[in-house]
């Protein structure tokens, strides 16, 4: 069975029982334990804000059922998280067991997560990009050219990326979840542990940057799969494959697929796929001979002011007006 709820219903879960609220440490009024939702399952989510701008939440919980959560359009921290048991999956993506999952800031856009039921264990950082500045950006908080991805330029959807956890990265877990402080040496602990983390992941991220992972480092076997893979994508636009049923499709495994898609064309399948909607989708209105919301159904956006706004972003007006426009110039 699995249970579908908005992220909104989700949280007043959490939140409607005081009870269910208890500090970790006497001392430290910012590091919180919240019970996890009877109606769901069993365990507890703590929450520790180790200064503004940067949260540490530890979940260790048993879901009854899978979870589908159903996140709206929303502005987006900088995210890292570490799956340390379980697994969770989205439309293009998804983090198993020994896996992390990076999000640059920006803006999410409308999508859903689900969580595979049983155990599972998370170790989740937001931080917020003015807090990232500080630590990696120069004098004028301006960041390095291999890491500008990781902060979305306004109204920009946020990047994305997933890898395997690394033997430091594991060292660095473990010290979260072992840790033998309280109070202040507590937090200044933690946050000492989740820099490190964040020092390994831009270590990663510089390294792909300056290609030491190229198209090269792919064979050519599954560079052929990969385009399989795009085309696959492209003729199923308002019906895609999840990228468990991709992967399959072209028989690569979901790491190989996930790597390898954003080495061959320079994005992750979701942005890639979402960005081709929107560009079919102009060329549909262009002809002037479908209205929006048949253009809307064809390129797969379910949501006619989810397909209005996105298609705003990308090339500043709505799909109405950009119609309009175009019937005018005939």
């Amino acid at each position: 069975m699995v249970v579908t709820i908005s992220h909104q219903a989700y949280w007043e879960l959490w939140d409607e029982n005081a009870d269910n609220i208890s500090k970790f440490d006497p001392n430290d009024d910012l590091d919180i334990i919240y019970k996890y939702p009877q109606q769901l399952g069993q365990g507890y989510s703590r929450i520790i804000r180790l200064r503004q701008g940067i949260e540490l939440n530890i979940g260790n919980y048993h879901n009854f059922d899978g979870i589908i959560l159903l996140h709206h359009e929303r502005e987006h921290p900088l995210e890292y998280n570490f799956q340390l048991c379980g697994s969770y999956t989205a439309p293009f993506s998804s983090i198993n067991t020994k896996e992390y999952g990076l999000c640059g800031s920006g803006i999410a856009p409308q999508e859903y997560c689900q969580s595979s039921p049983g155990h599972q264990i998370q170790i989740n950082v937001h931080m917020e990009p003015e807090v990232f500045r500080s630590f990696i950006g120069d004098k004028s908080g301006d960041l390095p050219t291999e890491l500008q991805h990781l902060i979305a330029a306004e109204n920009r959807i946020y990047y994305q990326n997933s890898g395997k956890i690394t033997p430091q990265m594991q060292a660095c877990l473990q010290q979260i979840l072992q840790c033998p402080y309280y109070g202040i040496t507590k937090r200044m602990y933690l946050e000492a542990r989740v820099l490190d983390l964040m020092a390994l992941l831009v270590e990663q991220e510089i390294e792909a940057r300056k290609g030491k992972n190229s198209t090269h480092s792919l064979k050519s076997d599954d560079l052929e799969r990969l385009h399989h893979a795009r085309e696959i994508l492209l003729q199923n636009l308002d019906n895609p494959p999840s990228l468990v049923n991709l992967s399959r499709q072209v028989g690569l495994n979901e790491c190989t697929l996930k790597r390898g898609f954003r080495l061959a064309f320079g994005t992750t399948a979701f942005h890639y796929l979402h960005h081709y909607r929107l560009e079919k989708a102009r060329q549909l209105l262009q002809t002037g001979d479908m209205n929006v919301v048949e253009v809307a159904r064809i390129v797969g956006f379910a949501s006619r002011s989810y397909f209005a706004s996105a298609f705003r972003k990308k090339f500043g007006v709505n799909p109405k007006e950009y119609l309009t426009i175009r019937k005018n110039s005939r």
